[in-house]
């Protein structure tokens, strides 16, 4: 009921200019037609092989009074040793701790199949890992993939991750850190249990399954090359109020297509990240060439989001036909003045939205008391954790950690019910956000928003009817053309 109320609200909203018909692509008063022809080799090139194996012959039951993971990873192994397949986990309800897909194989979650995630996070083996932009121990995903290729987590089955325990203790301990003028650290010492990680790997799918109450983020591509995400749900606000619990999260990773994905979370649904401050710089790994396709947020921060980790550098991101429902932003790009790397070449066209907060959000300067990290008195001269002494780090020199947005292609917008049209502000006049090409948007908005620091915005074909009468607010702009029909 609620997808098909969304479905009737979003064909009502055409409510200024009728929607045109258009080509492919279409970025209206952009001089120079972009290249996208990267677009067409994104995704998993391959995919494991149809040989069935019964998770059943392994000892799986369909019992949760005890753990199904030994049975489970047990039938992957074979699987693997043999020369891979597709390892089916029949119809029944599971309870796992963290499982480990490898190179060949396709775990196949058959419809009717519920993996409950245990809360224990003793259950989760630690490891090296990123986490949030930065380089630490960190416990093990529910599902993982690493160090992979041609591999895969596949089927119509269901995800429990039963997350509402690290939920739960991350609001405590967030409380207690505001308290210490530690909110910079807090998520990096609140460990919590991703959804599903695939790490150092390539030629990955993950298909169809449904994906609930991640403790952190639900699904992490990091490091990896030729990924495929298509048909996921992911529902994280299932219980509760799950903090951080971003829907799809593409960290320094390349080559990847999401597609007829519905994501609910609490933070950004689709995300692209590369990296935080000093040690995002040293990485210095870029995300670069991601399709992003039908699909549909809701609530969340962002229906598609990059940044706050930019250090690396995100670049060719190609976003269309999409929906957004009670969602933050439309399009967000976000970061802070010591994480550097460039976000450009960013693309989005054909876009239905309602319930909205902003339309468009550009912010070099995001979040400064979660951005930018300050050792309290009390602490200095003791010793600290070795994360905290990574966020610690300074970047040097300073100029390193300025980031640069330009680039930005934003077309074909029908939206109503949003709060405001626009956000967008550079840093100052030898620091500005460049080179952004907004065209044919329709939208009812309470107010309309600003444009600061800004070169080169070309905004054309743009119809808001605003209720409370404003105008947009420009200041320190050049180069830029700015034509809007207020209704």
């Amino acid at each position: 009921m609620k997808y098909l109320l969304s479905i009737v609200l979003l064909a009502l909203i055409g409510f200024t200019t009728p929607k045109k018909t258009v080509s492919v692509y279409d970025w209206g008063s952009a001089s120079v037609e972009p290249d996208l022809s990267w677009a067409d080799q994104v995704g998993a090139q391959k995919t494991p092989k149809n040989k069935e194996w019964d998770a059943g012959k392994f000892g799986l039951r369909n019992d949760t009074s005890v753990f199904s993971t030994h049975a489970i990873q047990a039938a992957i192994d074979a699987c693997y040793q043999q020369g891979g397949g597709t390892v089916v986990v029949a119809p029944g309800y599971y309870k796992i701790g963290a499982l480990f897909i490898k190179s060949g194989v396709n775990l196949h979650l058959s419809k009717g199949t519920t993996l409950l995630a245990s809360e224990n996070i003793l259950d989760y083996p630690e490891f090296p890992s990123r986490i949030a932009g930065i380089e630490m121990t960190w416990p093990s995903a529910v599902i993982n993939i690493m160090d992979a290729e041609n591999a895969a987590l596949t089927g119509e089955g269901f995800i429990d991750c039963r997350g509402k325990v690290f939920w739960d203790k991350y609001w405590a301990m967030r409380e207690e850190y505001e308290k210490k003028n530690l909110r910079w650290i807090v998520d990096y010492d609140c460990k919590r249990v991703r959804g599903v990680l695939v790490s150092n790997s390539k030629h990955i799918t993950l298909k169809d399954f449904t994906l609930v109450r991640t403790g952190f983020w639900a699904c992490q591509i990091l490091y990896s090359d030729h990924c495929s995400v298509n048909g996921l749900t992911i529902n994280n606000n299932v219980g509760g109020h799950g903090p951080s619990t971003d829907g799809i999260d593409i960290d320094s990773s390349t080559n990847i297509l999401i597609e007829n994905c519905d994501v609910d979370c609490n933070d950004d649904n689709i995300c692209i990240k590369a990296g935080r401050d000093a040690d995002g710089l040293r990485v210095n790994r870029p995300t670069e060439n991601v399709v992003v396709r039908n699909c549909i947020a809701r609530k969340g921060a962002g229906l598609l989001t990059c940044g706050s980790e930019t250090s690396g550098s995100i670049r060719n991101v190609l976003a269309y036909d999409l929906t957004a429902y009670g969602t933050g932003t439309t399009l967000r790009l976000k970061s802070s003045m010591n994480r550097g790397g460039t976000v450009e070449n960013i693309y989005m066209t054909r876009v239905e939205a309602d319930s909205i907060t902003h339309i468009l959000s550009v912010d070099l300067n995001w979040n400064p008391k979660y951005s930018y990290s300050a050792l309290p008195e009390e602490y200095e001269g003791k010793e600290v954790p070795e994360h905290w002494t990574t966020m610690l780090t300074p970047v040097e020199p300073k100029e390193k950690g300025y980031p640069n947005f330009r680039n930005v292609y934003f077309s074909h917008v029908r939206a109503g019910a949003a709060k405001r049209f626009i956000s967008a502000s550079g840093w100052d006049a030898s620091h500005r956000i460049e080179n952004f090409y907004l065209s044919d948007i329709s939208a009812e908005v309470e107010s309309v928003g600003k444009i600061t620091y800004g070169k080169n915005f070309q905004l054309q074909d743009i119809h808001l009817k605003v209720k409370d009468k404003s105008r947009l607010r420009q200041t320190d702009n050049v180069d830029s053309k700015i034509e809007i029909n207020y209704k």
